[in-house]
């Protein structure tokens, strides 16, 4: 799995780096977050929801290395959109806790995430594309009826063009989607963190161009598949 690299924020100020080596990262997954069994119940149960949530079987989800200065306790997964041996697109989602609650958040719980993917040039110059794109974050997550708040986040579009000995290269554009929000609270102070990550999964596959994986969905506009997949 290509794991999502770049920078993750909190929505409320805070950095830090998630590009891990996978050496790293296969010696870094915690079965409670940052504290291991000091981790609070509401985090541990939070986690546990994650781990046994079911998804659609083109994405393939593992545990990652969390960021470590965002908030006390963090759990991160990443994911692929796989077709065969290629990846369509990847993400990270982090699950950050902070029991004596964060101002900017207005709650003890956040999730962030980092979704991208290639797609074809001509979609790229589209100038409503940044706002199809968040659209589908706010649309996947109200389609599974979750209640969030203090969501942010930007949506990115880069281009590369090749010259010299990387002449015979095509063009190839990349859209970026980074974002946070405020999962509601529910019973035993715990987010329905289950949901909100096969919402997720869902902006994952619709971001790599997959159809609706839902009958009736068949309206939802998907990017077209990128011209040419990255190698797994």
């Amino acid at each position: 799995m290509a794991a999502a690299q770049g920078r993750l924020s909190d929505g409320a100020g805070g950095m830090d780096d998630a590009k891990r080596t996978e050496e790293e990262a296969r010696h870094k997954e915690s079965h409670n977050g940052n504290n291991g069994s000091t981790a609070p119940p509401a985090f541990t149960a939070a986690v546990e929801a994650l781990r046994a949530a079911r998804l659609r079987p083109q994405i393939e989800v593992e545990a990652t290395r969390a960021p470590q200065r965002l908030a006390p306790h963090a759990y991160a997964l990443e994911a692929a959109v796989v077709d065969g041996d290629e990846d369509l697109a990847d993400g990270r989602l982090v699950l950050l806790h902070d029991p004596a609650g964060h101002e900017a958040w207005h709650g003890t719980f956040r999730l962030v995430t980092l979704v991208r993917a290639e797609l074809e040039p001509e979609m790229a110059a589209d100038p409503l594309l940044p706002d199809v794109c968040w659209s589908w974050l706010t649309g996947a997550l109200q389609a599974r009826g979750l209640t969030y708040g203090e969501p942010s986040g930007t949506v990115t579009r880069a281009s590369s063009h090749y010259f010299g000995g990387l002449s015979a290269r095509p063009s190839a554009s990349q859209i970026e989607i980074r974002a946070s929000w405020t999962p509601r609270e529910g019973l035993g102070g715990v987010p329905d963190t289950a949901a909100h990550l096969s919402s997720w999964c869902d902006l994952l596959a619709q971001v790599a161009g997959l159809p609706p994986a839902a009958p009736g969905d068949a309206s939802v506009v998907t990017l077209p598949q990128r011209r040419g997949p990255q190698s797994r």
